[in-house]
């Protein structure tokens, strides 16, 4: 986690904190968003080591896939989770990203 300072944790954070329920944001979104757009792996770590309370669930990658590191069970775990919130998980452990989506400037 070298790579990235605390602002970018902290921005990383706050805009985790505010994904709508019943919405996703991938790892590359994030990373870019907050700063650096090749900070995907970084917003992966912390989304596996960081603050418990923060709605992880909600991020998935780039083609909508669950995270085998979610920190509640894995992919499993995850799918839970976003079940939770009505979001339809595939089989294959996937979402629909397209459909599901978010960005900050939807508010």
């Amino acid at each position: 986690m070298s790579r990235v300072d605390a602002d970018f944790k902290e921005r990383v954070y706050h805009l985790v904190e505010v994904i709508p329920y019943g919405r996703v944001m991938t790892y590359g979104q994030i990373a870019a968003i907050c700063g650096a757009a090749w900070a995907a792996w970084e917003v992966g770590q912390l989304a596996h080591f960081g603050p418990e309370g923060l709605p992880w669930q909600r991020v998935v990658n780039k083609k909508g896939g669950l995270a085998s590191g979610y920190t509640h069970g894995g992919r499993e775990g995850q799918k839970v989770a976003l079940k939770e919130e009505n979001i339809e998980v595939s089989n294959d452990f996937t979402v629909d990203v397209d459909k599901l989506l978010w960005s900050p400037s939807q508010k």
